[in-house]
């Protein structure tokens, strides 16, 4: 029977988790014909020989020689198999039962969808906010970071800029979903490509939500699905909190720079270091540690110049 649905888990190093995520999918499988494509970049942490040897139902491994990164593997797993349907699945999640089943139900409602996610949520029971606005406007980052957003009421508060202001309660259109769970059609990726390989890690989702957008598809936000999601577990045995924000904001420079005009890119950074700077400012009033806004203020400003001075 032909596989219907490949459900692609990049790994490093990704231990304990790594196996409660595939148990997961044993405990919940879909009920299309499905197989599960391990991705491992260079582990070692010795899952890749359990992993060998293992017997786990439909699990394919594919293996990387060095850490290529989130998109670059996962563009491996595109070009490696056939199904019309693709579950991208971080190793640190666990799939609920019957989630899979009903992004595949919500993916099939309507031709113009190429990808959807689900609901996810910390260990703990509580909300993971996973659909954002994208791109990001001055507006926005003024309106967050100085709290304006208090003075609307809570229910057009989370409307508006989603994210950590709204409830995920209902189904929705989104320009952002986050890329640990979300399930796409091949047909939208031989459309609109894969991952970008100039991302290594953060920052990739973004720039592909935003390409499948501008190229027609909708992005579905799905809450009857669920997902447990540990999070940022590779990040935090490879970087300290330090390192993983330069990362991080190097990737989000990198995806303004490729993305958006060049007059938003400058707005949004002169908007970003003027913020930082004020924080920077508060956190030295109240006595609090500065190494990170030193560190955020000071990348924001190299990154500024860059672009000033770009012809």
């Amino acid at each position: 029977m032909a596989v219907e649905l490949s459900i692609i888990i990049v790994n490093w190093n990704g231990g304990e988790l790594l196996r409660r995520c595939l148990e997961s999918i044993e405990r919940g499988p879909p009920s299309v014909p499905y197989e599960v494509v391990v991705v491992d970049n260079a582990s070692t942490d010795g899952n890749i020989e359990w992993l060998r040897a293992a017997e786990w139902r439909n699990l394919r491994l594919i293996e990387n020689t060095e850490n290529l990164g989130f998109g670059k593997a996962n563009n491996r797993a595109f070009a490696e198999t056939t199904a019309p349907l693709l579950f991208l699945l971080n190793s640190d999640a666990e799939v609920r039962p019957g989630a899979i089943d009903t992004l595949i139900a919500t993916l099939k409602s309507d031709e113009r969808i190429g990808a959807c996610g689900p609901r996810l949520v910390n260990p703990d029971g509580s909300l993971q906010p996973s659909v954002w606005r994208n791109p990001m406007n001055p507006l926005e980052m003024i309106a967050v970071s100085l709290r304006l957003y208090k003075v609307l009421p809570r229910r057009l508060r989370g409307e508006l800029l989603l994210g950590f202001h709204w409830d995920h309660s209902h189904r929705r259109r989104a320009n952002m979903l986050s890329g640990a769970a979300i399930l796409a059609t091949r047909k939208m990726i031989e459309d609109v490509g894969g991952f970008d390989e100039r991302f290594h890690m953060y920052g990739e989702d973004t720039e592909w939500c935003l390409r499948i957008v501008r190229a027609g598809w909708w992005l579905m936000f799905e809450p009857a699905a669920e997902v447990l999601h540990y999070g940022g577990q590779s990040s935090a045995k490879r970087w300290s909190s330090l390192e993983k924000l330069r990362v991080e904001y190097t990737a989000f420079f990198r995806y303004q720079k490729f993305c958006l005009s060049r007059r938003l890119a400058v707005a949004n950074l002169c908007t970003g270091y003027a913020l930082t700077r004020m924080q920077h400012i508060f956190r030295r009033l109240q006595r609090r540690s500065l190494d990170e806004t030193e560190l955020v203020s000071k990348l924001y400003f190299d990154e500024l110049k860059r672009n000033l001075w770009a012809k």
